[in-house]
């Protein structure tokens, strides 16, 4: 299958191209830095320079291509959100997809096998104590009204036989992202829960994510909105407490709330909201997770750092 995918330099996307590679498949990689993504893949990818906001979507990139991912987005806790920041997430996500989407109705000539586009769990309300699954209600706030608008942003593509949407958590790999801050941070002997540790986070193993994504554009049964997270959600202080146990070191000091708040601003919801996720729709059609549990998942991902 010839597959287009934006976000392929990233953390998700990296690991993306490498499977997909192995299993055969053609890729045509959207990038704001061809050259350098050359240099950095070991993929046979074909590179493609759009930077999603400025430029239009090279038709020659969607030449043949039967199936899209996009996974491009400014990362979400990259710097505090002052007014421009929000700007450039907004645009990332929301108007790169747009753009993608009216290239996609303009020069493809048949119909793609399958969409897929990221979301995230901000879509949903926070700190409820509800068991969210797909069929929940939007939120309120910042976040939710973001991924609202990103997810709008594919109302207008007719040319595909399946449509995906990915709400992702908060993804756990080796070598960037959430776990890799923390694990610093845990290292010096000073990690622990975040206040009394009971807000809920929702979680994926990037390994499972990698694996879905891949699953997703091979099965038809796959189709519609899915929550992109481990079945088994775990409070902040249980994920400390897994977390300390997999680096062997003490996870006993609590990080007060109001210090993330002056750290990080309103980028703070990220860590100190509580949402408790499940992936029922992943389940119900049949999804197997390699890592559907927090002590587990950890230990492998810092064994694959170690390696």
């Amino acid at each position: 299958m010839k597959i287009l995918i934006t976000g392929g330099t990233g953390f998700v996307g990296q690991r993306l191209l490498k499977k997909l590679h192995a299993n055969g498949h053609e890729l045509v990689v959207l990038t704001r830095n061809p050259d350098k993504a050359r240099l950095k893949e070991s993929t046979a990818a074909v590179f493609h320079r759009w930077d999603g906001i400025s430029e239009d979507v090279p038709p020659e990139a969607l030449q043949g291509v039967q199936a899209v991912v996009n996974l491009m987005g400014e990362n979400i806790a990259n710097k505090r959100w002052s007014d421009a920041q929000k700007k450039k997430l907004e645009k990332s996500r929301i108007d790169a997809t747009k753009k993608l989407v009216e290239a996609i109705e303009k020069n493809c000539s048949e119909a793609l096998e399958v969409f897929i586009s990221a979301s995230a769990s901000g879509y949903y309300p926070v700190n409820t104590g509800e068991t969210l699954d797909e069929s929940a209600s939007n939120g309120n706030g910042y976040l939710a009204g973001l991924c609202r608008d990103w997810e709008a942003a594919t109302d207008g593509l007719t040319k595909t036989k399946r449509k995906i949407i990915s709400r992702t958590g908060v993804i756990l790999g080796p070598e960037a992202g959430a776990l890799n801050k923390l694990t610093f941070i845990f290292k010096t002997g000073t990690g622990g829960p975040i206040g009394d540790g009971s807000m809920i986070m929702s979680w994926i193993h990037v390994d499972d994510m990698v694996k879905a994504i891949v699953e997703w554009l091979s099965d038809s049964k796959f189709n519609g909105i899915y929550n992109m997270v481990a079945p088994n959600p775990v409070s902040n202080k249980v994920f400390s407490k897994a977390l300390g146990k997999a680096l062997n070191r003490p996870a006993i000091l609590p990080v007060p709330p109001f210090m993330l708040k002056l750290m990080m601003g309103e980028m703070s919801t990220i860590v100190l909201d509580s949402q408790k996720l499940v992936p029922k729709h992943l389940l119900d059609d049949g999804f197997q997770f390699d890592h559907p549990e927090i002590e587990e998942a950890l230990m492998d991902l810092v064994g694959k750092r170690k390696a």
